[in-house]
């Protein structure tokens, strides 16, 4: 790659983040009810707060790495697919799915080590989410069936199936909470102990993830079909690469990701399967990997940032009483900026 497409590639995001903190700034600014020029200096407070909730002290650090951890597994999940030209809008549902299999073979599955268990029960949270990816990258392979409705409908299905089976079949008798049984030591993630950060060994699990899809998009044959196939599904056919096959792959690929961030929420954090415990990672993951450029390397810091930026946004609500909201107007602004230029550059090209 030469350094002028490196240049390009790196100035899209960032042009993307300064016009989504512009776009904020000017939002504070007109609500904040102040004259013009008190009111530069409330965006600034907000802002200094903001930042310094996020990364300003240990624990800050601490819990928006915590925050990134989910936002990496699912963004990694959007950025696969995407590299195949697939719009996998179905990482909440593959997220929550995930989570309720991890929790069940966390709780249900007695009497093994440390050693199978816990593995066991990550596995469990990917295979889920793989199997629930796959049903829209078959109707997609072999029916033509369009991804982005399928996943957006197999989210609702996700979400209120897991909904019934933890009130009903699988909720915890011994607790009012509309949860799982808490799973076994044996099944349970390593976490920081005496934190309230909810930092825990996912976050390492989270850079492996990134490192092992950026190794296989770059240096293996399945990798090389998923970047062909989303370069032109034509020239892949040409190329005597199976179209279908490798769009199946891909999405059960991108499901298990997801799967994952569930899995690692349920077995490292709560400990147990909480009734919609995802304040959305599945879709603030979309802003992820548009931004992070669909590669590893960029999806991880983007996680690092969008993480930070959930952390700090309680910190500047607190100090300055800028609504939390901002922070989702930022990942708006950032999705259609880059969207647009996407679709732009298909156009041109």
């Amino acid at each position: 790659m030469s350094a002028a497409v490196r240049i390009r590639s790196l100035a899209q995001p960032v042009a993307a983040l300064l016009v989504a903190f512009a776009i904020a700034a000017v939002l504070i600014a007109t609500t904040s009810g102040e004259p013009f020029p008190k009111s530069l200096s409330v965006v600034a407070e907000s802002f200094t707060a903001l930042f310094r909730g996020a990364f300003g002290d240990v624990n800050g650090l601490l819990r928006s790495l915590a925050k990134a951890t989910p936002l990496l597994f699912s963004g990694l999940a959007v950025a696969v697919a995407l590299r195949a030209g697939l719009f996998n809008i179905g990482a909440e549902g593959q997220l929550l799915v995930g989570g309720l299999a991890a929790a069940w073979a966390g709780y249900a599955i007695k009497g093994l080590p440390l050693i199978i268990h816990l593995p066991l029960a990550m596995l469990a949270g990917a295979a889920a989410g793989a199997l629930w990816a796959a049903v829209p990258g078959v109707l997609k392979a072999w029916r033509g069936a369009h991804e982005v409705i399928v996943t957006i409908m197999m989210n609702y299905v996700a979400i209120y199936l897991t909904h019934y089976l933890v009130n009903g079949p699988l909720r915890d008798p011994a607790t009012r909470q509309t949860a799982t049984p808490t799973v076994l030591p044996t099944a349970q993630l390593w976490s920081l102990p005496g934190s309230a950060t909810n930092f825990s060994a996912g976050f390492f699990l989270a850079l492996l993830a990134a490192a092992a899809v950026a190794f296989l998009l770059r240096r293996t044959a399945l990798g090389f079909e998923i970047r062909a196939v989303g370069l032109g599904p034509d020239a892949a056919r040409a190329a005597g690469i199976s179209v279908p096959r490798t769009i199946v792959t891909t999405m059960c690929l991108s499901g298990a990701l997801a799967g994952l961030a569930g899995a690692v929420e349920v077995l490292a954090v709560h400990h147990r399967y909480l009734d919609q415990f995802s304040p959305g990672y599945g879709f603030d993951s979309i802003a992820v990997a548009l931004l992070g450029g669909l590669n590893a390397p960029g999806v991880t810091l983007a996680a690092l940032l969008f993480g930070g930026l959930k952390s700090g946004a309680n910190e500047m609500y607190t100090q300055t009483q800028t609504p939390i909201m901002i922070v989702g107007v930022i990942q708006a602004v950032v999705i259609l900026a880059i969207g647009i230029r996407r679709l732009r550059g298909r156009r041109e090209g």
